[in-house]
């Protein structure tokens, strides 16, 4: 009897660990762990994990990679995160693969999602550090959605007081006075083809502006060319210096004029006498008379002269080279 107790509880005991070993097995096998497969570690920090527990399972582009080995403080803003990769999977992670923590549909179990990087990189080794990319946190994610709502609340009630402002407006009645309509559409009109001249315009302008940069045209002959420029300066000279001569001028003739005006103010002065001295003019006149009479009494005697029988000769003689002179003209 003592024997077959000691048998029984040894079955006991073999059972027990068999069951364990079972358990063990199906719990590895459901975490998809490789029990006999070769696997490599990788790590990443986070901020936050967001409840990702050891064991969650690690993706890479969607596809089962491996599992969390380990979960570990690494001080008060950082938490390190040990992923143990299938060897299989290896030859696809590069050193700057971005490493994030999602869930397994809307609500499910917390993943770890390894994505490959951007640009070429070489290929991720054993304990090799990747960058991670940290993960929205759910209660921020109800907190800003909350006050979305809150502001499409606000929002709704001020278009909501908008509406009933505009309805019992002058400009609703506005908007509906159909025979409005048209003259607004004229309106629009005028202003479209008011652009469109403005628009010709512009164009006119900067191909002018283009021609007189490369020098057609009067306007760019102007701006463009250097010797007429040069001319042109040199005339701008004359012109300065003909002010200038002509500002001159105008001092000397007002000093003259002054000058004038004091002889003429002179009972002495010579254009005293000529312009107001009224005997002077008299004498003067007489004077004028007298040297007429003179000059024709002059006339008279050289007339006799030529008909005198000493000097006709000689008077025709000179009115034969007079003739000469006027047939060679």
């Amino acid at each position: 009897m003592a024997n077959q107790g000691e048998n029984n509880t040894k079955l006991g005991v073999f059972v027990t660990i068999g069951l364990l070993a079972l358990i063990f097995s199906f719990y590895m096998i459901g975490k998809n762990r490789s029990l006999f497969g070769a696997n490599f570690k990788l790590k990443v920090h986070f901020a936050n994990t967001n409840g990702l527990i050891v064991g969650d399972n690690v993706l890479f582009s969607g596809i089962q990679a491996g599992t969390v080995k380990n979960i570990a403080i690494v001080n008060d803003s950082s938490i390190e995160v040990l992923l143990t990769i299938d060897n299989k999977v290896k030859p696809y992670i590069h050193k700057n693969a971005i490493v994030s923590i999602g869930t397994e549909g809307l609500m499910g179990e917390k993943v770890v999602n390894i994505s490959p990087g951007r640009g070429s990189s070489p290929l991720a080794n054993e304990g090799d550090l990747l960058a991670n990319r940290e993960a929205v946190n759910t209660d921020a994610l109800l907190q800003t959605l909350s006050k979305t709502n809150d502001n499409i609340a606000f929002i709704s009630d001020a278009l909501k007081t908008t509406v009933s402002r505009l309805n019992s407006s002058a400009i609703w009645d506005v908007l509906n006075d159909r025979e409005l309509a048209p003259g607004i559409r004229a309106t629009l009109n005028n202003i479209s083809r008011a652009s469109t001249n403005a628009n010709e315009m512009s164009r006119g302008l900067n191909d002018l502006v283009m021609q007189i940069k490369h020098g057609k045209g009067a306007a760019g002959t102007l701006l463009t060319d250097t010797t007429l420029a040069a001319n042109l300066k040199q005339a701008v000279l004359k012109i300065r210096s003909a002010s200038d001569n002509a500002d001159k001028l105008t001092v000397e003739l007002n000093n003259m004029v002054t000058g004038i005006k004091a002889d003429i103010g002179n009972k002495n002065g010579s254009f005293h006498v000529l312009l107001k001295d009224s005997t002077f003019a008299k004498n003067l006149a007489k004077s004028m008379d007298n040297i007429q009479k003179g000059t024709d009494g002059f006339n008279q005697d050289m007339e006799a002269l030529k008909h005198n029988f000493l000097l006709r000769g000689y008077f025709k003689k000179l009115e034969k080279q007079q003739k000469k002179a006027e047939a060679k003209n």
